[in-house]
């Protein structure tokens, strides 16, 4: 064995031992029967079936929003918070699913300190997919990640009509290191009318749609799952960095696959009252 080679091995040792001991700190706060009947126990709220309104009235919005319609979706359930780096790196450390990079300096993410309970970024579609898959949990749909931000009554943001301020949204900053994404769930003043949080701001979140800024056009009524077909995927909810139009509950971003960027994270939702289900078929 090379020296080069030697060096390399020890390296990949350090980094497992590091994984391990991250996994079991995040794990040893979770009570133990949790930890046995869930790999991802955060808090999943269940939203009811029935219809609600998905976008906007024109000229209100953008064009890709229009023209807004009542839209049917059954019963799911959908995490309270955006996951964060903690139970992400949990997932890495079981299945051996490549370490994002570092936001917050060099290298890759299971170096960085203090920052358990900020939203996992830097993940590309696939690596949020392969983590609800991970979880039993699959991504949301457009139409459900609508209504579990917005509820039934048409509200142009998570918590109503009133214009954003910091209090309630983390948006139209600029990047301050660690200081700039806030931990989970701490902005309770811009809950969703189900108290989902951070629905607006914090981080992007992936959904399992393709774009197509004409669908909302043809869309069934009932479940939409999205275009059969697309070159890049949904995501909802706007960053730390977007402006405020960027943060309305009806506000359609885009990335392609491989996208990593400072903002974008995700969260998972099960079909049902917080049942398992199948994950979709990739389309």
């Amino acid at each position: 064995m090379t020296q080069s080679q030697e060096r390399a091995g020890m390296r990949r040792r350090r980094i497992g031992l590091v994984v391990t001991t991250l996994c079991a700190v995040a794990m040893a706060s979770v009570p133990a029967e949790a930890s046995v009947k869930e790999l991802d126990p955060v808090p999943m709220v269940t939203i009811p079936g029935g219809s609600f309104l998905m976008g906007s009235q024109s000229p209100k919005g953008r064009a890709d929003e229009w023209p807004q319609r009542s839209v049917q979706v059954d019963t799911f359930a959908i995490d309270q918070v955006e996951v964060t780096n903690g139970r992400y790196l949990v997932f890495v450390g079981t299945t051996g699913h490549r370490n994002p990079p570092n936001p917050y300096g060099n290298g890759l993410l299971l170096s960085a300190k203090g920052i358990d309970q900020l939203p996992v970024v830097q993940v590309t579609w696939y690596d949020a997919k392969a983590y609800c898959a991970w979880a039993k949990k699959r991504l949301p749909t457009e139409a459900e990640w609508e209504k579990a931000a917005r509820g039934t009554d048409g509200r142009r943001f998570p918590w109503g009509e009133a214009q954003p301020t910091y209090t309630v949204a983390n948006f139209d900053r600029e990047w301050d290191g660690d200081k700039t994404l806030h931990a989970v769930g701490s902005l309770s003043g811009g809950d969703s009318p189900y108290g989902i949080k951070d629905m607006s701001g914090n981080a992007r979140e992936w959904v399992q749609d393709w774009y197509d800024p004409e669908y909302y056009a043809n869309a069934p009524d009932k479940n939409p799952q999205g275009p059969d077909k697309g070159i890049v995927r949904v995501i909802r909810g706007g960053s730390w960095h977007s402006p405020l139009s960027d943060i309305t509950a009806t506000a359609r971003g885009r990335g392609g696959f491989a996208l990593q960027t400072h903002g974008t994270g995700f969260r998972c939702v099960r079909s049902g009252e917080g049942g398992s289900s199948s994950e979709s078929a990739v389309k």
